[in-house]
């Protein structure tokens, strides 16, 4: 039997779940620090997955600045065990006892890429509720606002609507994926480097 018969899933399992859980950590903090609404279901259901591993956390790491940086710190963490087990279980001979320093490092420019990823994807998801006119009672359109918000006010002050069709939406999205290439790749390659030595 060929050895990625039970590897490709295993892999796939681990960053499903562990990536979503990232995720979550990740929303928990951004929420947070967005002074989102709490008693939203979606923010509920967030806090009720993270703050078993959170909690314990949060006796050793506290806050800073009005930011929950334990939640910061527990997105950093899952994902570079994501990262670690992924290089176990994709080539368990190249992995040594100092390679841990690779994963820890690749996690940043990983979650970098998450928050703008978030981001993206409420812009694109919200503009897509806001063509129901009943969206905005929908707990969703809530919980996206309060994400999108901080990013499309700029945005609207400096491109306003044309024939009440709002632009904004589209620049953000640009801004985004732009960040994102130009970001990205220099901070992953830094960390190869650093985490290759």
């Amino acid at each position: 039997m060929d050895a990625n018969y039970l590897t490709n899933p295993l892999i796939f399992l681990i960053e499903v779940i562990l990536g979503l859980y990232a995720l979550l950590v990740m929303l928990r903090f951004l929420l947070q620090k967005l002074r989102a609404d709490f008693y939203n279901p979606l923010s509920q259901f967030i806090v009720k997955l993270t703050t078993p591993a959170l909690n314990p956390l949060r006796r050793i790491i506290p806050g800073f600045a009005g930011m929950d940086i334990s939640s910061l710190m527990l997105a950093w963490l899952v994902t570079a065990l994501q990262l670690w087990l992924v290089l176990i279980l994709g080539d368990p001979g190249s992995v040594s006892s100092t390679s841990l320093l690779l994963p820890l490092l690749l996690a940043i420019p990983e979650l970098i890429q998450l928050t703008i990823n978030i981001f993206l994807f409420a812009v694109i998801i919200q503009a897509v509720l806001s063509w129901f006119g009943n969206a905005h009672y929908n707990p969703a359109y809530s919980f996206l606002n309060h994400l999108t918000e901080p990013l499309l006010r700029p945005a609207r002050r400096m491109i306003p609507a044309i024939s009440g069709i709002d632009l904004s939406p589209m620049a953000v999205m640009l801004g985004l994926i732009l960040l994102k290439m130009l970001l990205i790749p220099p901070i992953r390659g830094l960390a190869l480097v650093l985490g290759n030595p």
